[in-house]
């Protein structure tokens, strides 16, 4: 397993590869790996020759006030486990790499990042759009993975890379949970023992919401009050948003109908978690 550290090394290695007729797939990642990113790594694996993972916590994508101090970080935790995947290359720059000195180019997409996170995070999505199409350009891959947890992210990223031709196929992956259905997130690592026990309502009401769906309600309002009411069972538990909305407009609904995304952002104590479930009907 090769580690690259300079974009010009890592153009360098996806440009030989690709002459030689090898696609590329590529997890983006900010680190501190769970079995979520691992199983981005594993489909990755299934179509690539090639699997190129990075390891960049992004500094533009964090707002004031928000984690990225205490962003969890552990390379040699990562590398061991990407080592174990048999991944080939670790893509892992500085932040003076990625923004050098004077750097003042940045991506935007409307639309979609205006909404849900990007309503209480602003700037959150400037910054994502802009390290993902660096990272595009550093990597050169054929498909890119990301996971459903931050499904407006699959949204965001997937409609950057169609309107600005990047020749990337954008792949979505499913949430991966723990076994009593809280979602995978390097943040949790910052939860005492109780709040983890608390971080369960989030998964616990959006299948309650599932199941009220499953039983012919589909009133969007209706579905919002119940998972409001669930989750401030909880205390501790501060709602950032509950929303239900269109899956590839992120707009509004009132009506539950084709593709349909219900989205939570939630404080428990100071660890902000989102999750979300996505029905058809």
């Amino acid at each position: 397993m090769k580690i690259i550290n300079s974009i010009h090394d890592m153009q360098t290695f996806s440009q030989q590869q690709k002459s030689d007729g090898k696609k590329i797939g590529f997890v983006p990642t900010m680190g501190f790996l769970h079995k979520g990113h691992l199983s981005l790594v594993e489909e990755a694996k299934k179509r690539n020759e090639i699997v190129v993972v990075s390891i960049f916590v992004n500094p533009t994508q964090f707002g004031e006030g928000e984690d990225f101090d205490i962003y969890p970080k552990d390379f040699e935790r990562d590398k061991e486990m990407l080592e174990n995947m048999e991944v080939d290359v670790i893509f892992y720059p500085t932040v003076d790499e990625i923004y050098p000195k004077s750097y003042n180019t940045y991506v935007d997409v409307y639309g979609v990042t205006d909404k849900l996170c990007g309503a209480s995070r602003p700037g959150h999505f400037r910054g994502v759009t802009t390290v993902v199409s660096k990272l595009f350009n550093c990597v050169l891959p054929d498909n890119a993975y990301f996971g459903l947890k931050d499904a407006q992210q699959v949204v965001v990223i997937s409609k950057m890379a169609r309107e600005l031709h990047f020749p990337v196929n954008i792949v979505p992956c499913p949430i991966v949970r723990e076994s009593d259905g809280l979602a995978l997130s390097s943040r949790n690592v910052n939860l005492t023992k109780e709040q983890r026990e608390h971080a369960t309502v989030l998964y616990k009401s959006l299948k309650k919401a599932e199941e009220m769906i499953e039983d012919g309600c589909l009133d969007a309002n209706q579905i919002k009050q119940v998972l409001k009411d669930e989750i401030t069972t909880y205390q501790e538990a501060r709602l950032d948003y509950i929303e239900v909305v269109d899956f590839d407009t992120l707009e509004d609904v009132k009506t539950i109908q084709g593709k349909t995304l219900l989205a939570l952002a939630v404080k428990i104590g100071k660890v902000r978690l989102i999750d979300n479930l996505i029905v058809e009907v």
